[in-house]
């Protein structure tokens, strides 16, 4: 049973994001609902603890990015593949949102209490998580337009009723902040009466009013009923627009950080612990506030990183890379960055505003155009837009550059920058088709002329397991390369997602950093060359003596210098 201090902790919360809405009285009910939610999960759980170390990697997916003509229930089918080639060096698999939808990749939920039945059931995500960590999407901002409860909205029935944004002609909306550049406000009359539904995203996802306690409410079950069935790590989808007050930026509201907090307060309490992660692809400082003071978010996706990897690569210079790591906060035990360079979304350009400047971005923008890329925009005045994301695999994005226009060094290009995203600071996560080297698929996008199906190509089981036979295929040499990676990185206490990270400024040719250990015993140096040409690093004569992790056979030393060949990495360990 909570206790009255624990109690008091909800109720607090609860008043700094209601205080301006509701009475004490109805601050009260609302936090004696939360406390019987956790009460009752408690009676029927015992106390689990998460562990997160240099073991924990990600695997990012959706529940049918392997598929079989034979099998009904496709994350069966994703089980049994993940079981003979992923489980050796993934712990955790995040699958993309599962539930019915009606658009975006399943980001459009109609239900959040029910699995794709071409997907499969819940017992199928619960057998996942009995030998793996489970991390799903909380689509917490918006839902569809086609599910029960916006017909219910329209009703004035519940579940429902009352459950999405709907504002009047006053509502100043000159200051908003725009992710897309559709129109954001749907004209309807409710009830006779003219109303702007809220459309952030699309028009088929209609955002949450969560200024109705019942939404949160419910989101809290919903978390609550993702933990019963395995889910120990949520996503956070869209999570900073949560909040919209007239004649703000309707970004980044007190409120949206203090149900954050509030949401981390009462999984502290259930007795199996769980992580939260916020989906925030914003520029750094707004991205990293969603630490708060170690009160919020657990882990926060390291956004800036995959764009800022991308352009040192395709520009041979590290000096952006640089800055920014020298200025990156370390992050505190029980925090951690989540590492990546793809997602099933495009490559955000939000994150890099304020590093790379506009030139700089123009070229970074037609060089991707040249390797494939689509781009999707956002509204930045009434009628301005600004480019959102390039939309483009990282294969793709990193097969040629101005400095190599034939693709030759096309893998250790993307090898490399997969390294660094293994060995930074944090916990790090692959897409799933990133660890075979997947191409856009022009076929699908011809198809749909969704930008962001270029990024989302699902394999049929049988044709991904033959190109892995075949030791020569694309696929299966990338998937060796990034699967030796990550089988390094799990013996590596120096690779520990809180372990130190310190920059080691080599130069424009070279992106260097030190990791130490948390017990100080274990120091390792990643050392990147970002160029077509051999470089030649004046390294600490100790360092000469160290152990090259990677590749012990490529290690060459002249005249007290480390040679790197094109694009390559070290890891040098002290042990």
């Amino acid at each position: 049973m909570l206790s009255q201090i624990d109690q008091k902790k909800i109720k607090f919360k609860l008043k700094s994001i209601y205080k301006f809405h509701l009475s004490e009285t109805e601050i009260n009910n609302c936090c004696e609902k939360i406390t019987k939610l956790i009460n009752k999960f408690n009676k029927k759980k015992n106390r689990k603890k998460k562990i997160v170390s240099e073991k924990t990697s990600i695997i990012i997916c959706y529940g049918d990015s392997v598929f079989s003509s034979t099998q009904r229930h496709l994350i069966k089918n994703f089980q049994s593949f993940f079981k003979k080639k992923l489980s050796k060096y993934f712990n955790t698999v995040h699958f993309l949102p599962f539930y019915p939808s009606s658009s975006d990749s399943g980001f459009a939920v109609k239900d959040h209490y029910k699995i794709d039945s071409k997907l499969g059931n819940w017992s199928d995500i619960k057998k996942f998580s009995e030998k793996n960590d489970v991390m799903a999407d909380v689509v917490i901002n918006h839902s569809s337009a086609r599910g029960l409860w916006f017909k219910n909205f329209l009703k004035e029935k519940k579940p429902g009723k009352d459950y999405f944004l709907a504002v009047n002609s006053n509502f100043n909306v000159s200051k908003v902040i725009r992710p897309r550049d559709h129109q954001l406000l749907k004209k309807i009359d409710i009830f006779k009466k003219p109303k702007f539904l809220w459309r952030t995203f699309s028009p088929d996802q209609l955002d949450m009013n969560f200024k109705n306690p019942a939404v949160l409410l419910r989101f809290i079950k919903i978390m609550i009923n993702l933990i019963n069935h395995g889910v120990t790590i949520f996503r956070l989808d869209a999570i900073a627009y949560l909040w919209k007050e007239s004649g703000t930026k309707c970004i980044n509201l007190r409120e949206t950080h203090e149900i954050i907090k509030l949401l981390r307060i009462v999984c502290s309490f259930l007795n199996v612990e769980s992580i939260i992660v916020t989906e925030t692809n914003l520029p750094e400082k707004e991205n990293i506030s969603y630490f708060g003071n170690s009160d919020e978010a657990h882990w926060i996706y390291n956004f800036s990183l995959p764009p800022l990897l991308i352009y040192s690569f395709l520009f041979e210079n590290s000096s952006y890379l640089n800055r920014w790591n020298k200025k990156l906060p370390q992050t505190k035990k029980g925090n951690s960055y989540l590492n990546f360079i793809a997602s099933h979304d495009g490559i955000g350009m939000r994150p890099v505003e304020g590093i790379i400047n506009e030139d700089n971005k123009d070229k970074f923008f037609k060089r991707l155009k040249k390797n494939g890329s689509k781009f999707s925009y956002r509204k930045v005045q009434s009628k301005s837009k600004k480019i959102y994301e390039a939309n483009i695999t990282v294969f793709d994005a990193l097969k040629k550059s101005d400095y190599d226009p034939k693709g030759r060094f096309y893998l250790e290009r993307f090898i490399s920058a997969h390294s660094i995203m293994i060995s930074f600071e944090g916990v790090p996560a692959i897409y799933f088709n990133s660890l075979f080297g997947t191409s856009n698929d022009e076929a699908k996008y011809i198809i749909t002329g969704n930008n962001r199906d270029l990024n989302r190509y699902r394999w049929k089981q049988k044709n991904l397991l033959d190109n892995l036979k075949n030791l020569n295929s694309k696929q299966s040499i990338f998937y060796k390369n990034i699967t030796n990676l990550l089988n390094i990185r799990i013996k590596q206490k120096a690779f520990h997602p809180n372990a130190k990270r310190y920059n080691i400024d080599l130069g424009i040719n070279i992106f260097c950093f030190k990791r130490i250990s948390l017990d100080k015993k274990q120091t390792i140096i990643c050392i990147t060359n970002l160029t077509s040409k051999i470089q030649y690093t004046n390294l600490n004569r100790k360092y000469n003596l160290w152990k090259n992790l990677i590749s012990p056979q490529n290690r060459l030393i002249k005249k007290d210098k480390i040679e790197l060949k094109p694009f390559e990495t070290m890891w040098l360990s002290n042990i």
